[in-house]
């Protein structure tokens, strides 16, 4: 499956498994060490439900994390299938194990503020979007060509009591760019690292499973707002010719290219509060200095590519004093139509966070999103000749996330594609691949 199809991080699981911290979309999904009294498991965790032996065998993750050390493993498993329409009415299991280290070198060899992060993947399974749908927006941001990969691995340096923050080595964009809160109650890759960017950036763009190597630098004078920027190398992958899949190209995450452009891009935040409802805006965008194809003159070839974005967030409504709340989302994405296949993107949604009094870690979301194709790339298709010109695709999605113990959650998931690949000739060649109706279900577990 094409990379574009992907996008979102760990951070989004452990949002997923306890709703309660999208509350008010603020908090961030990091484990805590502090002091010498520390159990060294993540801030959500199913060990804290289970026995300690279970837990942390051989008390190995405390004595690590009173060094500084935090380990951690996650797995996601899911089944989809396609109800109706689509390319076929098949089912596809899925699955992602990952594990990760952090480490405080602050803690470990006194340099403070300095911290070290990685992670990788187990990724196996089939495909649903790739081989039964069809889509631009990928049916799960999980979805990847099976492999064993490293994914991040950085250092990142705070000061100012962590009102700036470098980071610097192989990293994602979609970790921290183009993200909105409430998105992450849904499964779609759309809502992590959205089509626009998957489509119009170079092999996807930095994110999941291809991160590139990179800079970024955060300055956050407060909590009410903040600026970010980053460079990452303008491809993900070296060599890879138009046909191959970029994950094949680089199948295990240890190439890391260099030379091809740069991407720039950059993001500010600003945080308010109507009454005791709290929201926050961002506004960002992103350069590449590579060279593109004119889409309706492809004789022509210009040299950059940008696009901009906005996203909203939003509590409109207080269930309880507990965290309990509706909320509301949404994000608007633009690029130049005439040497970028998607030109527009929008998406808006609303989440419930403890729909049931007697369940408040649970998360409901719903939410649509929309891809518009642009003019240049619809007349290519008029040209060519072919049996289907594009023109977009559509998503409606309703989640439910079930927390059966913190770290531990069971999502049962809805999606219906309008014009799934923004129109794509069936199996004949004589007409377009129906609109698909998808079903499935996931379970996360944090460990």
């Amino acid at each position: 499956m094409d990379t574009r199809r992907r996008g979102r991080r760990r951070f989004r699981e452990a949002i997923c498994c306890a709703g309660s911290l999208i509350a008010y979309g603020l908090l961030p999904a990091s484990a805590a060490v502090a002091g010498d009294d520390v159990s060294g498991l993540p801030e959500v965790s199913i060990g804290t439900s289970l026995p300690p032996g279970l837990a942390d065998p051989g008390g190995i993750r405390r004595d690590l994390a009173r060094r500084g050390i935090l380990v951690g493993a996650n797995y996601i498993g899911e089944y989809f299938g396609v109800a109706s329409g689509g390319l076929n009415q098949d089912g596809h299991y899925d699955g992602r194990l990952e594990l990760w280290v952090d480490v405080d070198l602050g803690k470990m060899a006194g340099w403070n503020g300095l911290t070290f992060h990685a992670n990788g993947y187990q990724i196996h399974g089939s495909s649903i979007t790739a081989e039964s749908v069809g889509s631009l927006m990928p049916v799960s941001f999980i979805e990847a060509t099976p492999a064993t990969r490293l994914f991040e691995v950085y250092l990142e340096q705070t000061l100012l009591d962590g009102k700036i923050s470098i980071r610097a080595g192989q990293i994602a964009a979609d970790s921290e760019f183009i993200i909105s809160d409430g998105a992450s109650a849904l499964l779609n890759g759309t809502w992590g690292w959205p089509s626009i960017t998957a489509a119009d950036l170079p092999n996807g763009g930095p994110a999941y499973p291809l991160p590139a190597p990179g800079v970024r630098i955060a300055i956050t004078p407060s909590e009410t707002y903040g600026v970010m920027g980053a460079v990452f190398n303008g491809d993900v992958v070296d060599d890879c010719g138009p046909d191959e899949d970029p994950q094949q190209c680089n199948a295990h995450g240890l190439d890391f290219p260099f030379g091809d452009g740069a991407l720039f891009m950059a993001e500010a935040f600003y945080r308010y509060a109507t009454g005791a409802l709290p929201g926050r805006v961002k506004i960002g965008g992103w350069y590449h200095t590579g060279e593109f194809e004119n889409l309706a003159d492809p004789s022509i070839v210009e040299t950059g590519d940008h696009g901009i974005y906005a996203i909203w967030d939003q509590v409109v409504t207080k269930l309880d004093g507990e965290g309990r709340n509706i909320a509301v989302f949404a994000r608007v994405a633009g690029a130049p139509g005439d040497q970028n296949e998607v030109d527009f993107y929008a998406e808006g949604g609303l989440t419930v966070t403890g729909p049931l009094a007697s369940r408040p870690n649970d998360l409901f979301g719903i939410g649509f999103a929309y891809t518009g194709i642009s003019d240049a790339a619809v007349a290519a298709d008029r040209d060519a000749g072919l049996p289907v010109v594009r023109n977009y695709e559509a998503l409606l999605e309703a989640s439910y996330t079930a927390v059966i113990v913190p770290g531990f959650s069971i999502q049962p998931d809805l999606q219906y594609f309008w014009n799934p690949g923004a129109g794509v000739p069936d199996e004949d060649g004589t007409g377009q691949v129906e609109n698909a109706l998808v079903l499935g279900v996931r379970s996360t577990v944090n460990y």
